[in-house]
């Protein structure tokens, strides 16, 4: 007996073949038990096109679906169901069916037939086997193109402040996942050439500690809005310095999702106080003080040239040594002895400079009027960058 007769003999069994490799898939594996992925009546009718598209192969006869393994492992991806366990209905199926030929070829004594089936059955399992894998593989690239594509865009509406239909913010974080209960960070890089990541990777990263995050690249900036405890903030900043390829700016912790534009501007605030030349991670500081210079920069600059004109029209080296003074003075709480320990030299020095600003700028360090001014125009120097600085000197001389 040829093959094609072993085929024709097998044919009638067909219904009931098919009906028990859908009982073995569920019995064998976990995801197709429960029908939470993939429904039963979806299965079966899979495994019967799936069946029957081999025994029509194996008959030489042309199949009427001739996509059925694209069709299955292109509607498998996309239900989520895993690639193993897909192929694994195969291994199931293609095992059944020659059991089954096996029995009949016993019972005709058709030995030959049944070597011929073998070979031929074993080579189109394995073809199906590849196109099943590549559907599978194709629809899965697709799939995962889009889910970036939907989450960049989610995160834009969260950048801009923009609504998506009646409802606020927290929508878009709830489907990028964000946890509503947590607070927020964003982080703000330069693009490494035109809308090519600086943080390579990034989102992956910081998945691995627990921590999700949501990213968007345009052509000059690759930001993220992450959702971080107050205990894993210097794990973001230890992971953002391992990755970082170009300036970086992070924004204080905020905890309404409603905030993320303004988030976004301290981010950006904080990667412009960064020299362009320099690979760094800087975080804005957190002073409610610093967030409100940073709103307005323009104002903030005029502010800084109001109060400290006459020290900025100093030549470089001493007008960087009397506002490191200031600084320090501010840092160590008012006083000279720690801003003399900082600068490694004695409070008398430091006493002395201060006197020299306080003449420079007619502002008191006592006077809480002149006081709040002075720390307001330090806070507004700090966080202009250098290339604005420069930029606002050479227009004032």
């Amino acid at each position: 007996m040829a093959i094609g007769g072993l085929i024709a003999e097998v044919r009638p069994r067909l219904p009931r073949l098919i009906d028990e490799i859908c009982a073995a898939v569920c019995e064998r594996i976990d995801l197709y038990r429960d029908e939470k992925i993939v429904p039963r009546a979806d299965l079966h009718r899979s495994i019967a096109v799936n069946v029957r598209f081999l025994v029509d192969a194996l008959g030489g006869v042309e199949a009427s679906d001739q996509g059925a393994p694209q069709e299955t492992g292109n509607r498998r991806a996309h239900q989520g169901a895993s690639l193993p366990e897909v192929l694994q209905v195969y291994r199931i199926g293609g095992a059944m069916l020659w059991d089954l030929l096996a029995a009949h070829a016993r019972e005709s004594g058709s030995n030959d037939a049944l070597i011929d089936a073998a070979s031929l059955l074993w080579q189109l399992t394995d073809e199906h086997a590849v196109r099943v894998t590549e559907a599978y593989r194709a629809a899965s690239a697709e799939l995962l193109v889009a889910q970036q594509c939907r989450r960049s865009a989610l995160a834009e509406a969260l950048f801009t402040g923009q609504r998506l239909s009646e409802t606020g913010p927290w929508e878009a974080g709830r489907l990028l996942g964000l946890p509503l209960d947590g607070k927020l960070a964003v982080v703000a890089a330069e693009t490494r050439g035109l809308a090519e990541e600086s943080l390579v990777g990034i989102e992956r990263r910081l998945s691995l500690l627990g921590i999700v995050s949501a990213w968007q690249l345009t052509p000059v900036l690759q930001a993220g809005v992450v959702s971080v405890r107050d205990e894993q903030y210097r794990a973001v900043l230890t992971v953002l310095n391992e990755v970082a390829l170009t300036r970086t700016g992070v924004s204080p912790l905020y905890a309404s999702l409603a905030d993320t534009p303004r988030a976004l501007h301290l981010a950006r605030t904080a990667l412009a106080g960064t020299p362009p030349e320099r690979v760094e991670v800087r975080a804005f500081d957190p002073s409610p003080l610093a967030a409100l210079v940073a709103y307005d920069p323009d104002e903030g600059r005029r502010l800084g040239d109001q109060v400290f004109g006459p020290v900025l029209d100093l030549p470089a080296d001493e007008r960087d040594l009397l506002l490191e003074t200031l600084e320090a003075y501010f840092s160590g709480g008012g006083s000279s002895e720690r801003a003399g320990e900082t600068l490694h030299c004695h409070a008398n020095t430091i006493r002395y400079r201060l006197r020299r600003i306080r003449g420079l700028t007619d502002r008191s360090l006592t006077d809480p009027r002149d006081l709040a001014e002075l720390v307001t125009a330090m806070q507004a120097l700090r966080l202009d960058s250098p290339a604005a600085r420069q930029l606002s000197h050479s227009q004032r001389d």
